[in-house]
């Protein structure tokens, strides 16, 4: 039996002291002044010592919610054939009780006090009518894991950052077909250039659809067109207009939000996009509608390093970087819209540093292929991180050519590391850089190096696999690194010992939290009572997304893309797909925001933040997140149980 000590609401408790404890308690939190001080002077409190039963399994229904002030419970139930089974450990903040209330049958698992414990009493009729008038409180106890708070989360995050506002939020809130976007000025393919020249003008449109026969758009001619293939070379403007027009068409659909515009034009350097409603053209929409639209773009800074032609001229450009994550924060952009967006720029600007090399050093003796990998390769570069890249050329026909080849691409990649480095990207300090002559090698040297990895997994192969099997070209001879992936593939078809090795990696790390949720933070140094977001976090999750990947011969690198393609394809993902998105989602956001809040005071970026200056709300999303990870790794120690290290 336990001790209880039951307090007057009236007299006993404090107010004030209640309701301030309610305030971070999540789905307390969400509820109004005057809802919150009712709930408060409707509670009581009770005293469990440790190893009290506080609730017994197939015992009458609980008439409480049961919200723990101190202390902590073990949830528990006991199998049919005596054995006990841990469901869960709650501590402060947590609740316990809610299903034995509103499913008014029995009680249907343990509740032990592992410790002191003192627990604020919700009686059912109150909770009831909490559930009944507050759409809040009751969706936070109906969803399951993190979904039930993660949305919630993003929006106290972005509250209490240093941006606000609703109306900043415009190009991840706006869809395409809510903008007052231009209609279609076409003509036909017969049209001369002058003509066409001349209806642009007419209509004041920079851009003009081409139509075919069957009066459907087979291209575009926009007024950069003109001065580039017509003014420029002196081309004779009675030429039909379908001579000088892009025919690669990038479109979208009404019902897209600005962003996927954004996104497209930055990938495919591109200013006009046409707009699809119900299948059918509707208008066009260009980067000066965006800019005017929002006042400020990402578009405007990678037409800034397009405009550039010198190492030099980019310098400040890559400096805006910054700015602009400071910007799709300000908009309230999930993590991935940040990384993709941050991704393109930084492609483009490792491109136009390419293209200078080239320029200096002439036409390469044979073809290759520059690749990113690591979180590069990946998709998921937030603030400017280390160089990792390597080259793929195509194998040389003699020995000459693979001296050429040697000597070329030497002077070539050092070139790009000082280029880059001058950018704002520092060297990789384990020198996995195209510089370091390992790894700027042929094609078939690159095969070697993957099967002998897979084949004769020691502890460096396994490092370099989980580096290096994230690759993606970035420039040059793309089928290149699209051969590599369908050897890499074929290479890891029933290597089951390899597959071992890197599932031993994907347990290795850990997610820091304890017997009690509590976290598991730094003892001392420099970053005591802190933890680590990405090793101790996002690396545990991408190193067991990597492995389902490479198990199934997926070709995606994105960690988010990998769960896409996984969902059907692996049974462990296909029952956590969703969590997985979410945890990922909502690790990199808080890692984000730590790390801008750090470079607007003047520090240096890092992945460590302290817990306790989270909100109760974030401590519990950021909780659930580790504990989805911790269930997965649990599953992979079991599924590869016999091959593990």
């Amino acid at each position: 039996m336990y001790s209880a000590l039951k307090s007057n609401p009236g007299s006993d408790m404090i107010l004030d002291d209640v309701v301030a404890f309610l305030k971070k308690v999540p789905p307390f939190q969400f509820l109004e002044a005057d809802d919150l001080l009712r709930v408060a002077r409707n509670l009581s409190m009770e005293f469990y010592p440790k190893d009290t039963v506080i609730l017994k399994q197939d015992a009458p229904p609980s008439d409480s919610l049961r919200i723990i002030k101190k202390g902590g419970v073990k949830v528990s139930m006991v199998s049919e054939n005596g054995d006990e089974v841990v469901i869960d450990y709650r501590s402060e903040g947590d609740t316990f009780g809610f299903l034995s209330i509103v499913g008014k049958d029995r009680v249907r698992s343990n509740v032990t006090a592992v410790d002191d414990t003192i627990c604020y009493l919700l009686g059912k009729e109150m909770l009831l009518k909490l559930l009944d008038s507050n759409l809040s409180f009751t969706e936070y106890f109906l969803k399951s894991h993190i979904t039930k708070y993660i949305d919630r989360t993003y929006r106290e995050m972005q509250d209490k950052s240093l941006f606000y506002g609703g109306s900043d939020r415009l190009l991840f809130t706006t869809q395409v077909g809510d903008m007052s976007i231009k209609g279609v000025v076409s003509t036909r393919e017969d049209t001369s250039i002058r003509e066409a020249a001349r209806i642009m003008s007419e209509n004041r449109v920079s851009s003009l659809v081409i139509m075919d026969r069957n009066n459907l758009p087979s291209g575009m001619v926009t007024d950069r067109d003109l001065r580039e293939k017509v003014v420029s070379r002196g081309r004779d403007v009675q030429e039909p207009v379908k001579n000088i027009m892009t025919t690669s068409l990038i479109r979208v659909d009404a019902r897209d939000y600005c962003f996927e515009v954004v996104l497209r034009m930055i990938k495919y350097n591109i200013h006009h996009i046409l707009v699809i409603k119900d299948g059918m053209l509707t208008g066009v929409i260009t980067n000066h509608d965006l800019m005017m639209f929002q006042g400020t773009s990402p578009l405007s800074l990678t037409k800034d390093i397009e405009s550039q032609q010198t190492i030099e001229g980019l310098i400040p450009v890559s400096k805006k970087v910054n700015g602009i994550i400071g910007l799709l924060l300000k908009e309230g952009a999930k993590a991935s819209n940040i990384t993709k967006v941050i991704t393109e720029i930084n492609d483009r600007l490792v491109r136009k540093v390419l293209e200078f090399s080239e320029r200096k050093h002439g036409k390469p003796p044979v073809p290759y292929c520059w690749i990113g990998f690591g979180s590069e390769g990946r998709r998921e570069q937030t603030f400017k991180t280390d160089q990792d890249n390597a080259i793929i050329y195509a194998d040389p026909s003699s020995d000459g050519e693979a001296e050429a080849a040697k000597k070329y691409f030497s002077a070539f990649a050092a070139y790009v590391r000082d280029g880059l480095l001058q950018c704002g990207f520092p060297p990789c300090p384990a020198n996995y850089m195209a510089s370091n002559p390992q790894w700027c090698q042929p094609l078939k040297v690159w095969k070697r190096y993957f099967s002998t990895w897979i084949s004769t997994p020691t502890a460096d192969a396994v490092m370099n696999s989980l580096a290096f099997f994230d690759f993606r070209p970035l420039y040059g001879e793309l089928a290149l690194a699209e051969t590599l992936r369908d050897d890499l593939n074929a290479f890891l078809r029933d290597q089951k010992v390899f597959l071992g090795f890197l599932a031993s990696m994907a347990i290795k790390n850990t997610p820091p939290i304890g017997f009690f949720k509590s976290f598991v933070v730094e003892k001392g140094g420099e970053h005591k009572n802190e933890l680590n977001l990405k090793v101790k976090g996002l690396a545990p999750l991408v190193d067991i997304v990597r492995l389902f990947s490479l198990e199934k011969g997926i070709r995606e690198t994105s960690t988010l893309e990998r769960i896409g393609m996984l969902r059907s394809k692996h049974t462990i993902v296909e029952e956590y797909a969703d969590d997985f998105e979410y945890a990922f989602e909502f690790i990199m956001l808080l890692r984000i925001h730590n790390q801008y809040a750090q470079i607007s005071s003047g520090q240096a970026p890092d992945n460590f933040i302290n817990p306790n200056k989270l909100s109760n709300l974030e401590k519990r999303s950021i909780k659930e997140a580790f504990q989805v990870i911790s269930k997965v790794q649990d599953l992979i120690i079991e599924r590869y149980k016999t091959l593990i290290w």
